[in-house]
């Protein structure tokens, strides 16, 4: 009896792993096809038969909300038919932790959904992206990365898209979740999973809200960018505050005046690690800003929160269901 191979769709929509050195526009740019990449890497036809999607050519900055929410509509589709039994998705790494984040929101297929990118340009000696490639077909193909939600595959670990961290700007090694660890590892052509991840959550959206302000807190500063935000009509507003979620005191009056407008404030730390939390009572701390209706973003960076609240307003969650839904953040 001859051995089937799983069957993977891998969406390729730029990168770095896609780049190479433009000599015209001296430095590296979107330049590789799927097709071009997949040629570069030895046996990878033999670990999955493989339907290559040209999604699209962008630089990781060049993603935007509505680009996430066009390819989790994509993907969706993909993971609909019985004859795919993975996806994998290249991504930029600039904003792979938001578009992992964005799709294991929407996404509800216990299908593996694998995110991979690179940190080096295919014209480096030292280009990352066909090994990265092998590693997140290997585990798109692989049962055990069944229902682990949607999942980075880079450096061979396997991290969680909503603990994953993009933790440096240049290292290949630079994804991590710092709390937790991987979920795994992909250990030449075995896929080793130690943990699985908590309960998934699930957000049903076809929309977006776009108009959700991320707002950094500053040592001396003030609500003017709040108050700016709210004139703008922001419809929620995400404080990356200091350390447990905290805030100067200057800006207090601002935060009161969004959260007495039933607008969602949620309060994330700029710390790489650990959660935010009420503990501390005075002026402008976590626990004067809940009393006044602030939403505590738990352990996700203010990125995350932002991506989490574009996709609830979309689907018309309530004040209350949005509050609701950070509570295991």
């Amino acid at each position: 009896m001859q051995f089937m191979k799983p069957r993977i769709t891998i969406f390729f929509t730029g990168g770095t792993i896609s780049m190479s050195i433009d000599p015209t526009m001296g430095g590296a740019a979107p330049a590789l096809s799927g097709e071009e990449i997949v040629a570069r890497v030895t046996g990878l036809n033999d670990v999955a038969e493989l339907n290559i999607i040209n999604f699209a050519r962008l630089p990781g900055p060049h993603v935007t909300p509505a680009k996430m929410l066009e390819l989790a509509q994509v993907v969706n589709g993909e993971l609909s038919k019985a004859n795919v039994d993975g996806v994998v998705i290249t991504h930029g790494t600039d904003t792979l932790e938001e578009t992992t984040y964005f799709l294991d929101l929407n996404l509800s297929s216990e299908k593996p959904v694998v995110f991979v990118g690179a940190m080096r340009n295919s014209s480096e000696l030292s280009w990352d992206g066909p090994a990265n490639l092998m590693a997140a077909v290997r585990v798109a193909a692989s049962p055990e990365a069944r229902g682990l939600g949607v999942v980075i595959a880079m450096s061979e670990k396997i991290i969680a898209a909503n603990e994953v961290t993009k933790t440096h700007t240049e290292s290949v090694d630079t994804f991590q979740s710092r709390d937790f660890g991987a979920l795994g590892l992909i250990d030449k052509d075995r896929v080793i999973i130690a943990r699985r991840p908590t309960e998934r959550e699930h957000i049903a959206t076809d929309k977006i809200e776009d108009r959700v302000e991320t707002i950094k807190i500053v040592s001396g500063g003030d609500g003017k960018f709040i108050t700016f935000a709210l004139l703008q009509g922001a419809r929620a507003i995400v404080l990356e505050g200091f350390g447990r979620g905290n805030i100067p005191p200057a800006y207090m009056a601002a935060v009161s005046l969004a959260t007495e407008a039933g607008i969602p404030v949620v309060l994330t730390s700029r710390c790489p690690r650990g959660r935010v939390l009420d503990t501390y009572a005075y002026e402008g701390a976590g626990k004067t800003l809940t009393n006044r209706g602030v939403i505590l973003g738990g352990m996700l960076p203010s990125h995350k929160a932002r991506i989490k609240l574009l996709l609830a307003l979309g689907a018309g969650f309530s004040l209350a269901q949005i509050r609701q839904l950070f509570v295991n953040s």
